[in-house]
C-alpha cells in the first residue's frame, strides 16, 4: 500500500509515491512550456498540462505495482482556473497569474469595496494576478466560452475532478481567486455578489486533506492504477510544501530557493487584520486544521543564475554537472564589505518595486568572483530581514527554518542566511517538500498515519542543520543597517536610468 504526491507548477509537473514507512518507490517528471502571445498574454494548454499530468501518474503507477498506489493528493501553483464542462470537458487554455489581463477589474474592486475592507474578508493585496480579475476579462471578452463552462477550478481541483471526483475547490487554493471568507472558510457571499460569479460555478470548499472520492474506473485503467485509489485533496504547492518540510506547528517556517525564493511562516492564531495589511502579508489556510501561513518571496535563484551565466558559464562541466559546486568553493566564510541590491528582477512581495535596477556597491580591484556571489546571496537574504521582523512583532515568530528547493543544496548559502537571520536553518534529506507534502496528506487522510507529527517523523529526517555564528550576526545586523539605506538612497538615480530602457 503506497501513497502518491502530484505536484503542478507553471514550468512542470512530477509525481512521487512513498511506501507506508517512508520508503521513495516512484518517481516521474513532465514538462510544458508556457504560451507568450504577441499581445503579453501567458498560458497554459489545458489540454497538455493534463496530458503530461497523466503521463507521471501512469509512469509512477508501473513503477509501483510491487506496492500498489491506495492513495493520492495534488499540490499546485495558485490563482489559474480551467473552465471545464460537467462531462469533464477542458475547455481553453488555462490563464496564469504573471498574465497582465484583468487590472481593470481589480482596480474597480478596490474602488467599489476598499483594500482594507477586502482585506478583512479575503487577506489578499489586491492586484490583477488573482482569479477573479481573470474571470471577470473572460466574462466580457469571450462571453461564449464563459457560459458554456460549467465550473472554473484550479489546477490541483481540475486533476481531482478529472480523475473522476466531484468539483471541489480547496480551501488554500479558494483563498488564491479573492473570493473567499478566510475566516469562514467558505466562499465569500458579499464578494461572488459584486463579481457575479455563481457559487456554484467555482465547486464545494474542502479543507486539505479530505477525501473527496475514487479515481473512476475507466481513468484508473488508462493510468494503470488499481481499483479504488482514494484521491485527496491537498493545497497550494508552498502550503503543501510546509507540511512536507515539517512546519507543522506554529514557530516554524520553510525557506523555499527555486526560481523564486518563498519565506511561508507557520502560525495558528490571526492577528489584527489591520496589523496584517500594514506589513502587506498575505494569508491563507495550511492544509492542516488550525494553521495558517503567510508568503514572503523574491527572485533568489534567478540573481544566482543570471551570475552563474554572465561569470562562471565557461566553468560548467562539460558532463553537465552542477558549476555551483565549484563556485560554493570560492566563496569566502566571513561577511563581505560588498552591499547588492537584489533588484535584477523587480521585487515582488511584501515590496512591489517596478523601476529599480540591480546594485552592486563596494567593488575594489581585489574583489574575487566568489565574494560577489555570496555579496549577493547576502543582498536577497537582507531582502526578507524587514519582514520578519514585522512578523515578529505581530507575534509570529520563527525559530527555525527548514530548506527547500534547488538552492537549498548549498551549504554556504544556507549558512549565509543562519548568520543573518540569527536562527538555525535545517535541511531535510528530502527537499522537494511540496510533492511529500500531497503524498502525506494522502496517508493521513486515509489513515495510514494517526497524526502529522507522526507522518514528519516518517518523512522528515534532517540531513544537515546550520546554526547561526553569533559574531558573524552581530556584522550582518550592521550590514543590513546600511542594506536598508541602499534603495531609498538611489532610487532617484535607479528610477531615472529605468525610465530610459
Amino acid at each position: 500500500m503506497s501513497i502518491l504526491g502530484i505536484d503542478l507548477g507553471t514550468a512542470g509537473c512530477k509525481a512521487v509515491a512513498f511506501s507506508a514507512d517512508g520508503r521513495f518507490l516512484a518517481g516521474a517528471r513532465r514538462e510544458y512550456s508556457t504560451i507568450h502571445t504577441p499581445e503579453g498574454w501567458a498560458e497554459l494548454d489545458s489540454h497538455e498540462v493534463w496530458a503530461r499530468v497523466r503521463e507521471v501518474i501512469a509512469e509512477a503507477a508501473a513503477q509501483t505495482r510491487h506496492d500498489p498506489i491506495s492513495a493520492l493528493s495534488i499540490s499546485s501553483m495558485g490563482e489559474a482556473v480551467v473552465p471545464v464542462t460537467r462531462d469533464r470537458q477542458l475547455l481553453s487554455r488555462s490563464i496564469l497569474c504573471t498574465d497582465p489581463r484583468g487590472a481593470e477589474y481589480a482596480a474597480a474592486l478596490e474602488r467599489d469595496l476598499g483594500q482594507e475592507a477586502f482585506y478583512r474578508i479575503n487577506p489578499n493585496i489586491l492586484g490583477p494576478q488573482f482569479s477573479l480579475p481573470k474571470l471577470m476579462w473572460l466574462r466580457q471578452h469571450d462571453p461564449t466560452l464563459f457560459r458554456k463552462a460549467d465550473y472554473f477550478l484550479l489546477w490541483g481541483d481540475v486533476v481531482a475532478f478529472m480523475l473522476g471526483c466531484d468539483a471541489v475547490a480547496t480551501n488554500s487554493l479558494a483563498n488564491r481567486t479573492l473570493l473567499f471568507d478566510l475566516v469562514k472558510n467558505d466562499w465569500s457571499e458579499p464578494l461572488l455578489a459584486w463579481s457575479g460569479i455563481e457559487r456554484g460555478r467555482l465547486g464545494r470548499v474542502e479543507p486539505g486533506g479530505a477525501v473527496v472520492g475514487t479515481v473512476c474506473a475507466g481513468m484508473a485503467g488508462e493510468l494503470g492504477l488499481p481499483p479504488g485509489v482514494r484521491v485527496v485533496t491537498g493545497g497550494h504547492d508552498q502550503c503543501c510544501n510546509a507540511l512536507g518540510s515539517g512546519c507543522v506547528e506554529a514557530g516554524k517556517a520553510v525557506c523555499g530557493i527555486g526560481t523564486f525564493e518563498c519565506i511561508t511562516p507557520t502560525y495558528s492564531a490571526l492577528p489584527d487584520s489591520r496589523q496584517l495589511l500594514a506589513e502587506r502579508l498575505n494569508v491563507e489556510h495550511h492544509v492542516l486544521p488550525g494553521l495558517y501561513v503567510s508568503f514572503l518571496f523574491n527572485q533568489a535563484c534567478a540573481l544566482t543564475k543570471w551570475f552563474r551565466d554572465t561569470f562562471a558559464a565557461a566553468d560548467a562541466p562539460a558532463d553537465g554537472g552542477d558549476v555551483y559546486a565549484l563556485l560554493n568553493r570560492e566563496i569566502p566564510s566571513e561577511p563581505t564589505r560588498i552591499l547588492t541590491l537584489p533588484h535584477f528582477v523587480p521585487p515582488i512581495w511584501p515590496q512591489c518595486i517596478g523601476d529599480s535596477g540591480g546594485v552592486i556597491l563596494g567593488l575594489s580591484a581585489n574583489t574575487t568572483r566568489g565574494e560577489i556571489l555570496k555579496s549577493i546571496m547576502e543582498g536577497e537574504t537582507f531582502y526578507f530581514v524587514d519582514s520578519l521582523r514585522a512578523l515578529r512583532d505581530l507575534g509570529i515568530d520563527t525559530r527555525e527554518f527548514i530548506a527547500t528547493g534547488g538552492g537549498a543544496k548549498s551549504d554556504a548559502w544556507l549558512q549565509i542566511k543562519a548568520d543573518i537571520f540569527g536562527v538555525p536553518f535545517v535541511r531535510p534529506r528530502i527537499t522537494e517538500g511540496s510533492p511529500l507534502g500531497a503524498a502525506m496528506l494522502a496517508g493521513l487522510a486515509t489513515g495510514v498515519y494517526r497524526s502529522a507529527a507522526e507522518a514528519v517523523s516518517v518523512f522528515v529526517k534532517p540531513d544537515r542543520r546550520f546554526e547561526p555564528d553569533a559574531r558573524r550576526h552581530a556584522i550582518y545586523q550592521e550590514r543590513a543597517a546600511l542594506h536598508r539605506q541602499l534603495y531609498p538612497t538611489l532610487r532617484p538615480i535607479l528610477r531615472e536610468l529605468g525610465g530610459r530602457q
